[in-house]
């Protein structure tokens, strides 16, 4: 399932902005603090009302479905994502089956058989029975993604899933978005992982798209300098081939 934020607009902070994704890309969102990122990605996932523009999820109109049919359809890990109570890392999961569900409806044998399934796409069967607030923050991204699974939806939508992981765990998670084969959205910090891991990029700054394209055609030194106020000398992985940067601070002498 694709996914298009047209001329989306939020006043004072995005100023007309159009992305997207095509059905099973992997796509990031980057740009500098305060750049518009996490509100445009609130605006995708309801959190949020534009005062202008639209989101077309499979060429609807997002605020035209129901919230529990658009739950159907997409999915999202934000930064804010937490678990109140102590909930087992099974119910936790669980939880993703609700827009599936009536009110009052209890859990069935396809429910219970989805929420096994994604924990252990997630490598996580083995955490069912825990306590979530008992997690690593590693774990409990990857129990959160497998609730996000458990929607089962067309599109995911992740605001900076990698956030106080360390690089293992960053990896882990990132390869695990790719490897499930649905089509994601995701605001990433790090540009390195975003050339490693997306299939495009859109750049933010100002609340406008300044970039879009392939990460070897976007991510190049005149755009990191303008930007970012950095300098960026490009390099091949040694293994991959994906471009990488290696920073400086713009006032070293060259």
């Amino acid at each position: 399932m694709d996914i298009e934020v047209v001329d989306l607009t939020v006043a004072e902070i995005l100023h007309g902005v159009t992305l997207g994704a095509a059905a099973g890309e992997v796509v990031g969102i980057v740009g500098p603090n305060g750049s518009g990122k996490s509100t445009t990605l609130r605006c995708v996932y309801r959190a949020l009302r534009p005062s202008g523009g639209a989101v077309l999820l499979g060429g609807r109109d997002l605020a035209d479905l129901p919230l529990r049919e658009s739950a159907r359809r997409l999915a999202a890990l934000t930064q804010d994502s937490h678990v109140e109570f102590d909930f087992t890392v099974t119910e936790v999961v669980a939880m993703g089956r609700l827009p599936h569900q009536g009110t009052f409806d209890r859990d069935t044998e396809r429910d219970r058989g989805i929420v096994a399934r994604t924990l252990a796409q997630v490598d996580g069967a083995h955490l069912a029975g825990r306590s979530f607030r008992t997690l690593s923050g590693g774990e409990r991204q990857r129990v959160l993604i497998a609730r996000a699974l458990a929607q089962e939806p067309g599109v995911l939508v992740l605001d900076e899933p990698t956030n106080h992981l360390d690089i293992k765990h960053q990896l882990d998670v990132l390869a695990l978005v790719r490897g499930v084969g649905l089509t994601a959205l995701t605001v990433l910090h790090d540009l390195n992982l975003a050339a490693a891991y997306c299939d495009r990029i859109h750049v933010l700054d100002g609340g406008r798209v300044v970039a879009s394209g392939k990460p070897v055609d976007v991510l190049v030194p005149e755009l990191i300098l303008a930007v970012f106020g950095v300098r960026a000398h490009l390099v091949a992985h040694p293994t991959s081939g994906v471009p990488q940067l290696l920073f400086e601070h713009p006032e070293v002498s060259q």
